[in-house]
């Protein structure tokens, strides 16, 4: 097995060595770099590539019966991946630009529905549980704040089991009663 036996090897499965290189190794590179650089435009690229790249993992997955039919279904995923991969082509961007924005957009109101923004208030802040025990003691004073942990760790020792429910626990709101 000489050289042409191995460029004959190459060829022949070519699709199957350059797949995983155009479609994986080449944009993992790109979207690094494009991390590390300031320029929006790549960040945009390269994430659009990926959701497009996730996309056609999913239809591969859903109907790979069918499209194992296909003899020539790796050859057009490889010159389709390219076309999105190339920057000089910009195929990612145009695939989302004129085909799954538009579709979105249309949409807005399933597609926010699965988004929740963050709420702007006590739980902003990295260190969430500190800000709300201090919120908590500014306007109930830091007596209420050590009695709250007291019927807190008196109700988890009386418990039996590993349930959050107790007949003995008082809200924080009741702490003018003690």
């Amino acid at each position: 097995m000489g050289v042409a036996g191995l460029l004959k090897l190459l060829l022949k499965n070519f699709d199957v060595l350059a797949g995983p290189v155009v479609s994986l190794v080449y944009p993992l590179y790109a979207s690094i770099r494009a991390i590390e650089t300031k320029s929006a435009s790549d960040d945009q690229q390269w994430l659009t590539y990926w959701i497009l790249y996730s996309m056609i993992t999913l239809f591969e997955l859903t109907f790979g019966s069918l499209i194992e039919w296909l003899p020539f279904w790796s050859y057009l995923k490889l010159i389709f991946t390219c076309w999105l991969v190339i920057p000089h082509f910009s195929g990612a961007a145009y695939v989302y630009e004129n085909y799954i924005r538009p579709y979105l957009v249309t949409r807005q109101k399933t597609v926010n529905i699965w988004y929740v923004p963050r709420k702007k208030d006590v739980f902003s802040r990295p260190d969430d549980i500190l800000t709300a025990a201090e919120k908590y003691m500014e306007e109930h004073g830091s007596e209420a704040f050590e009695r709250m942990i007291r019927r807190s760790k008196e109700s988890t020792s009386r418990s039996s089991n590993y349930g959050s429910y107790s007949d003995n626990y008082t809200y924080e709101d009741d702490y003018r009663r003690y």
